[in-house]
């Protein structure tokens, strides 16, 4: 008889079916047995009498997880037995043969959604018998379903799914390559792709209009909440003929929104999304990936307390920084310890301390309140909008540090005080990054993200610039509350440029050559001008379905020290695999 699927039970009753899977309990009540059987669907109770013998004697000695198929005839339950918890739970199967189809040890990892999961490096561990739990199997159905949205929507824009190579060459992405090294060329290796940025470009020169594909890409960095150790998979995708990166943004913004509300079944903080240049929200939220659910922005008190006498803004100011505060509504609230522990994470960014008021009674309570007038702390109340009850919270330093210091305060206060609507999501586009920036330990000039974007304004725009940091690249992010899930850009296609945005660093037309060659050289035959993005699957997925860790939306990822924990992976290799490859392992001291 053919196999039926647990969900489909309910509309059998009457009939004799056949169902197959797991024995997730087994009850004896002395004259009946009853079986849980589960598979990928659900479960089913199967009810077991003597009178069918060989099925009882079978049922007598099975245990937990042991694989069984059952036949029997779909009976409704007495009213008073039906259990409204499960979705057969007004059916049963009374059983007339059983079959083993295998047994089981004892599992070393709980396979029930019950809470009482076992830690996470166990599960990883045995990831296999983990992902029997019915959450887990929702998950990759849920992500299988993701998938066919992206598909049919970009089908439907007349895209062609195109795959690009895995053994490619090193790019200049900015994270660090896994390397493989080419037996049949000693000394030399491939890169896994970081992305197909490269390739992609290439397939619009090659005539390609629309391109993407749900792409594996790798990048050797350490793995955090939101982010997997070594691979990860994006949407990518590329149009020719696109001078404005308006028209990728504008292109693919329903497909976000759709999977927000009809596959995430989330609310949209706004069905507008704002587009915000990369120093405004830096200015006005810290980051540029800001979370909008919440409000709590940045306000810029450098002109209001010019004059004042209090040495650590005097000081600040006269040397060029800003002092900004944050108001946190509730914040006069916060313990000592409380206050400490946030301060503890603005001197993990860079603030030396983090100065405080707060408003009780109509009073400014501070230990800085005696350094300030009475004017000034009108005006910082005023300018601010503290009411009693709120607490503000100083930042001093150079602008680019107070605004991290404050930008993760935000985000930390957010978190204290539960202002995160996991049932609402908030979209916004960061534009107009820089193109250029200071490198940090260096102090020298360095490209700010891509250097194949397109700076504003083209050639013209960098010669013309005398302050290079000044230049924006038409590049952009989608952001989902807090989380980058999407960067893109217009890309430079033209060889002169490319020449010209490199120059501005030092580096002659011959490294260009060498290190992008086949890039430079297939935008001298008539390449397009063309834009494109890629959205961060995993992390967008992660944010719709509601889970707080990245690990528990992919079937077999690493642990935060990137080792699969299942396949003991990464592993010693053969000596003979390493003279293949022309390769010596030394011990670095």
């Amino acid at each position: 008889m053919t196999r039926t699927l647990v969900r489909d039970v309910t509309m059998q009753t009457g009939s004799t079916v056949t169902v197959s899977g797991w024995v997730n309990s087994r009850r004896d009540h002395g004259g009946l047995i009853f079986i849980d059987l589960r598979d990928h669907t659900g479960l089913v109770q199967l009810v077991i009498n003597p009178e069918a013998a060989a099925a009882f004697a079978l049922a007598e000695g099975v245990r937990d997880e042991y694989v069984l198929s059952a036949e029997g005839i779909v009976k409704e339950r007495d009213e008073s037995l039906k259990n409204p918890h499960i979705a057969t739970g007004g059916i049963e199967i009374v059983a007339e043969t059983l079959t083993l189809l295998n047994k089981s040890e004892p599992l070393p990892v709980s396979v029930q959604d019950d809470g009482q999961q076992s830690g996470e490096e166990l599960r990883l561990k045995y990831r296999y018998l983990d992902l029997r739990r019915p959450k887990m199997q929702e998950r990759l159905r849920q992500r299988a379903r993701m998938y066919r949205v992206m598909r049919d929507y970009m089908d439907g824009l007349d895209f062609t799914e195109i795959t690009t190579p895995i053994l490619a060459n090193s790019s200049p992405e900015g994270a660090r390559d896994f390397l493989v090294p080419a037996r049949l060329h000693p000394g030399k290796f491939y890169a896994l792709p970081q992305a197909p940025q490269q390739f992609k470009q290439l397939l619009m020169v090659g005539g390609v209009a629309r391109y993407y594909q749900l792409a594996a890409a790798f990048r050797d960095e350490d793995s955090r909440a939101d982010r997997l150790y070594g691979e990860f998979y994006q949407l990518d995708m590329e149009m020719a003929f696109v001078e404005d990166g308006e028209t990728i943004r504008s292109l693919m913004e329903p497909l976000i929104k759709s999977l927000v509300t009809d596959f995430g079944g989330k609310k949209l903080l706004s069905d507008v999304v704002p587009r915000i240049p990369y120093q405004e929200a830096m200015d006005r939220f810290g980051s540029d990936k800001p979370d909008l659910r919440f409000g709590m922005e940045l306000t810029d008190l450098s002109d209001t307390l010019r004059s004042t006498e209090f040495g650590v803004f005097k000081n600040t100011l006269e040397n060029g920084g800003v002092v900004k505060a944050i108001r946190v509504e509730g914040g006069a609230g916060l313990s000592r310890s409380q206050i400490d522990n946030f301060t503890d994470i603005a001197k993990s960014e860079g603030a030396g301390g983090l100065a405080y008021i707060k408003y009780e009674n109509g009073e400014p309570v501070s230990p800085i309140a005696k350094f300030l007038t009475a004017d000034e702390l009108a005006a910082i109340q005023e300018r601010t909008g503290a009411t009693d009850g709120d607490a503000v919270f100083f930042g001093t330093d150079a602008r680019v540090t107070v605004n991290k210091v404050l930008g993760r305060l935000r985000d930390a206060f957010a978190d204290h005080f539960g202002l995160k609507d996991p049932s609402v999501i908030a979209l916004a586009w960061i534009v107009d990054f820089p193109f250029y920036e200071l490198d940090e330990k260096s102090g020298k000039l360095d490209f700010g993200h891509n250097p194949f974007s397109m700076p504003r304004g083209g050639a013209a725009a960098v010669e013309a610039a005398e302050d290079k940091l000044t230049i924006v690249a038409d590049q952009y992010d989608m952001v989902m509350n807090g989380y980058e899930i999407c960067s893109g850009g217009v890309r430079n296609h033209n060889p002169e440029t490319l020449y010209k945005v490199f120059g501005v660093l030092g580096y002659d037309e011959a490294y260009v050559e060498a290190k992008f060659g086949a890039m430079i050289n297939a935008f001298k035959f008539g390449a397009p001008p063309h834009a494109g993005c890629a959205f961060g699957i995993d992390r967008m997925f992660m944010e719709l379905v509601g889970e707080d860790n990245i690990r528990e939306v992919v079937a077999f990822p690493k642990n935060g020290s990137g080792v699969d924990a299942m396949m003991q992976s990464p592993s010693i290799v053969d000596d003979s695999q390493l003279r293949d490859l022309s390769l010596v392992i030394k011990t670095v001291e």
